[in-house]
């Protein structure tokens, strides 16, 4: 769990909130291992009401049922969509400052909790969204492997989960194929990326996150007991993914 001066992401959210989602001056800085520096493109994103969604969210969310968890809900834009549907839905952020959002917004279930501490307290999901590029969370491939296997012990038989990534090899930008070189030097995956968060006095730790093609996420997927039911992708390296228990039927992109 984020401490208060550890909180730069749900900081930023809660000014931008307050602020009355106006001002396009309030970004969180990127802070990449290899000394990498990059603003957000801002927080209005995590605001977008359904109808200025990408296409592909809008046709993954289709496959939503049943309880939801939502894992990384930030301003919650997802859960507060589907609990629109009457939806019963749990919306779960490490940030204490982008929960609050959340309520603040309406959600009835949000908890300032990380992936890593899910349990079968929480109850039985049938769905769970990992939208936004969360399944970036995962952190690593063991770490993927580990946490699909935890999820799927919360689940109901016909679980699905909806999840997000970037393809990273859809870029010529020298500095990130430099930066996926140096990391097969040294053993991670190319998409491991490991960075940090600030946000004017506020800094999270340093933590990893993975992003991954489509044949990665197959293959990491091998053995945990999910497949890939279908693929739906953007114009650009960003797609999303719906990943049913293996009774259900593969059906490719």
């Amino acid at each position: 769990m984020l401490k208060e001066h550890q909180d730069a992401f749900g900081r930023a959210m809660y000014d931008y909130f307050l602020s009355g989602m106006k001002d396009q001056y309030i970004k969180e800085i990127i802070e990449r291992d290899d000394g990498y520096l990059d603003a957000s493109i801002g927080l209005e994103a995590y605001f977008r009401e359904y109808r200025d969604w990408h296409p592909e969210e809008k046709k993954a969310l289709r496959y939503a049922r049943g309880r939801i968890l939502d894992v990384g809900c930030g301003a919650g834009r997802h859960s507060l969509y589907l609990q629109g549907k009457g939806l019963d839905v749990v919306g779960i952020d490490n940030s204490p400052a982008a929960i609050e959002v959340c309520k603040q917004r309406g959600l009835k279930d949000a908890l300032a909790m990380p992936l890593n501490e899910i349990s079968s307290g929480l109850g039985v999901f049938d769905t769970v969204l990992m939208l936004g590029n969360n399944f970036g969370l995962f952190g690593s491939e063991a770490g993927a492997r580990h946490m699909l296997k935890k999820i799927s012990r919360i689940t109901s038989k016909n679980a699905r989960i909806i999840t997000t990534s970037s393809n990273v090899y859809q870029t010529d930008i020298p500095a990130h194929l430099k930066y996926h070189e140096m990391n097969r030097k040294r053993g991670r995956m190319a998409g491991q990326i490991r960075f940090r968060v600030r946000y004017h006095e506020y800094a999270t730790p340093w933590f990893d996150y993975l992003l991954v093609s489509q044949e990665e996420m197959v293959n990491i997927l091998d053995g945990t007991g999910w497949r890939i039911s279908r693929f739906f992708e953007s114009a650009g390296a960003f797609y999303t993914a719906v990943i049913e228990k293996k009774n259900k039927i593969f059906m490719g992109k």
